[in-house]
């Protein structure tokens, strides 16, 4: 009896697991989708794809979630300066940053070494 409820308390613990890894799964869907729909003005210089097309623009495509975050918050809150993007993050809520983060960040971007030989 004793390990027919152990049995049941593993099942249990793996359908919680599997159901927070769904909604985590389908929360950072809706963050990047958001980021997508947030990151329209961006494009004017980081472009559609995050690869910049302003010469002085970074590309964003593959960033680290975490270093987006920390730059935007950064420029909002005037401890990084930039007239543009201070303007621009000055307007972003910290779920507009989150997102547009998770956005960047879930572009996949190859690289390819040149054929030097």
């Amino acid at each position: 009896m004793r390990n027919r409820k152990s049995h049941e308390g593993l099942a249990l613990l793996a359908l919680a697991s599997s159901a927070i890894l769904l909604l985590s799964s389908a929360s950072n869907s809706q963050d990047a989708i958001a980021g997508r729909l947030k990151a329209k003005p961006c494009s004017i210089c980081h472009g559609s794809d995050g690869i910049a097309v302003a010469a002085n623009a970074p590309n964003l495509a593959g960033e680290n979630a975490t270093y987006i975050e920390a730059q935007l918050k950064a420029f909002r809150s005037g401890k990084r300066k930039h007239h543009q993007m201070s303007i621009i993050a000055a307007s972003l809520s910290d779920a507009d940053i989150i997102n547009l983060a998770r956005w960047y960040s879930l572009i996949k971007v190859v690289a390819t070494t040149p054929d030097l030989d």
